[in-house]
């Protein structure tokens, strides 16, 4: 299999695992860190890497590295793996079998780093040895590395896709049909909103009862017009007694002026005024 190169693909990495480890000398122990990374690109490109050095950011460095190196291609069939595998390395076994749509990636620890940087999104895995992670994760990976497309395996054996998958290659994923939507059951009257006359029950004559018209309140009777008051009474002229005229007549009889009757004053002669003196 030819090499792939990592300068054309835009690879994300993830620390799977670090590790102190000692080397026993005749002065004593020298420690020094060993860091595990898988690299990948979230689609179809994976790799795993292993480094050792006396500092952790150097041994990521490195293992970073040694990954890049590594490159492999996953086979998948739409989100998952293409059939069952089972890997082995050293004491680690790991069994990977596809999944429909929508399971997700049903793993751990490294196992689940390396699916999803390789772009897998449902599958289900088993840890059936060792859980070392270096033995799990490398078990792991020989198992995708041994994954084959039905293509490959036609070529191969000089067939048809047909004639290897027999009716599995004739059937299409279809897209479900949509259910048309069904009419809205009519709600039962609530108490905050009163019948239509489409919902209550038909009358004797097969015709719905109307419903009766909303009673509506009287609106506010208009306040009476106010009277205007009458204007003041003015002071009656002298003699206005004798008209007839009362305070509770609404309106004002003019004031009439009563005849005034001149007493005459008849004067006796002065000569029978002397006499009677």
């Amino acid at each position: 299999m030819a090499q792939i190169k990592a300068d054309s693909l835009n690879l994300q990495e993830s620390v799977i695992h670090i590790n102190r480890v000692a080397k026993v000398v005749k002065g004593g122990r020298r420690f020094s860190f060993t860091a595990l990374v898988a690299v990948g690109d979230y689609e179809s490109t994976v790799g795993i890497g292993y480094g050792k050095a006396k500092e952790v950011p150097l041994a990521i460095q490195k293992a970073i590295e040694d990954a890049r190196k590594n490159l492999f291609v996953i086979p998948k069939h739409g989100t998952t793996i293409t059939h069952q595998v089972l890997g082995h390395h050293g004491a680690g076994r790991v069994l990977l079998k596809p999944a429909s749509a929508g399971t997700g990636v049903i793993a751990g620890g490294g196992v689940r780093a390396l699916l999803e940087l390789g772009g897998v999104h449902d599958v289900l895995t088993k840890c059936l040895g060792t859980t070392n992670p270096i033995n799990m994760v490398r078990a792991a990976e020989r198992g995708l590395r041994s994954l084959r497309r039905p293509e490959d395996i036609a070529m191969q054996r000089g067939k048809t896709l047909v004639e290897v998958l027999g009716e599995r290659a004739v059937k299409t994923p279809v897209a479900a049909p949509v259910a048309p939507k069904a009419a809205p059951a009519a709600a039962a009257p609530s108490r905050a909103t009163k019948p239509t006359a489409a919902s209550k029950p038909a009358g004797p004559a097969g015709r719905p009862q109307a419903s009766k018209a909303p009673t509506r309140k009287p609106a506010a009777k208009a306040a009476a017009p106010v009277e205007k008051s009458a204007p003041a009474e003015t002071e009656a002229p002298k003699g206005a007694e004798d008209t007839g005229v009362t305070e509770a007549t609404a309106v004002e009889a003019p004031a009439t002026e009563a005849p005034v009757v001149e007493s005459t004053v008849v004067e006796a002669p002065a000569a029978e005024a002397e006499a009677g003196e």
